[in-house]
């Protein structure tokens, strides 16, 4: 059997999510999958962007990172998304781009593959949890096979307890406020569960 795809989207102002975003790369390849790392498109103005230092510097240190296609989602057998949290639900953005899938969905292209993600918020009560269940239910829709984390390892628990995705505070330095190895180490976990679980959703629907 060929190699398990996965595709891992993210979208980040401040570059935590894309940090969340490799870090789940290396992991899903070190599982022994084919990874395509991608970021979605960004729909806000550029004088908004250019308004924030810190968003504009990221915006140019990423410039070169593909964007995210319904393509690249039917090519992956796992998908892990890497988002931050706006009032409790995905940006913008996301949506955005969920919004171009319905044809993919329509034709069933979405069904049966593993899909994860992680968040991110200013404070810990941020609305991490609701944004990751809000994708889910997307993914619900989708007729995809949610590969949480749940608490299938002690790396879970030192990561903060989120059993739906790994998820971070951010300061306002724009730094991830929490045990930075803790989060590596859940990430990794993740996206090897992910990838485990797409395989063999590969595996039975081949």
């Amino acid at each position: 059997m060929t190699k398990t795809k996965t595709a891992i989207v993210y979208y980040s102002s401040g570059g935590t999510n894309y940090q969340l975003a490799q870090w789940a790369a290396e992991a899903a390849e070190a599982a022994g999958s084919e990874v395509r790392l991608m970021k979605v498109a960004e729909t806000a103005p550029q004088a908004a962007i250019d308004s924030s230092p810190g968003w504009k510097a990221h915006a140019e240190a990423t410039k070169d990172v593909p964007v995210a296609t319904g393509e690249d989602l039917e090519w992956a057998d796992a998908i892990i998304f890497s988002v931050p949290t706006r009032f409790g639900n995905v940006p913008g953005q996301i949506q955005s781009f969920i919004d171009t899938l319905g044809g993919l969905w329509f034709q069933g292209k979405l069904a049966n593959k593993a899909v994860s993600a992680m968040s991110s918020a200013q404070n810990p009560h941020g609305g991490q949890e609701a944004t990751i269940l809000s994708l889910y239910t997307t993914m619900y829709h989708w007729g995809a096979i949610v590969a949480a984390p749940g608490f299938t390892d002690a790396v879970t628990f030192a990561a903060g307890g989120n059993p739906y995705g790994t998820s971070v505070t951010v300061g306002q330095d724009g730094k991830i406020a929490d045990d930075e190895a803790a989060i590596k180490a859940a990430v990794a976990h993740q996206a090897g569960r992910t990838v485990k679980v797409g395989t063999a959703l590969k595996s039975m629907n081949a």
